[in-house]
C-alpha cells in the first residue's frame, strides 16, 4: 500500500462548549470531523442522559446544512454517578461512555472526582 486516505477523520476528544461559541466551532468541526467524542466539562457539567442529549440538540442545530456529523456525547463523572444512570447511558446510541476528571485537574472540573 502506498497511500491511505481518510475523507472524514474523527476527533475522539472534541471541546465544542456552549451557548453562542456552537456558532463558530460546531460548523468548523462539522466539516472537518464525522464522528467526534464532546466532552462534558461545561458549566454546569453534562452528568446525565437528559442533559447530554439536550446539548447534543444545541450542537446539531449548529451543523451547517447538508453536512454528515455524528456528536459522540460524554458524561461527566461524578461521586453521585449512580449505576443506574451508567446503564441509562449505556443503552442509548448517542451516549458513548463517562470521563473521568480528577477534581481541579483542568478547566472546569471543579465538580470531578476526589478519589477512585
Amino acid at each position: 500500500m502506498q497511500s491511505l486516505t481518510i475523507p472524514r477523520p474523527d476527533d475522539w476528544h472534541l471541546h465544542l462548549r456552549d451557548g453562542a461559541m456552537l456558532k463558530t466551532t460546531v460548523p468548523a468541526s462539522a466539516t472537518v470531523f464525522h464522528r467526534t467524542v464532546v466532552m462534558p466539562n461545561l458549566v454546569p457539567p453534562v452528568t446525565t442522559v437528559t442533559a447530554a442529549l439536550e446539548y447534543r440538540a444545541r450542537i446539531m442545530e449548529e451543523v451547517p446544512e447538508g453536512v454528515s456529523f455524528n456528536p459522540l456525547m460524554a458524561l461527566y463523572l461524578t461521586a453521585e454517578t449512580t449505576p443506574e444512570q451508567v446503564a441509562e447511558a449505556a443503552a442509548n446510541d448517542h451516549i458513548i461512555g463517562f470521563k473521568l476528571y480528577p477534581s481541579g485537574a483542568t478547566t472546569n472540573s471543579a465538580a470531578g472526582v476526589k478519589s477512585v
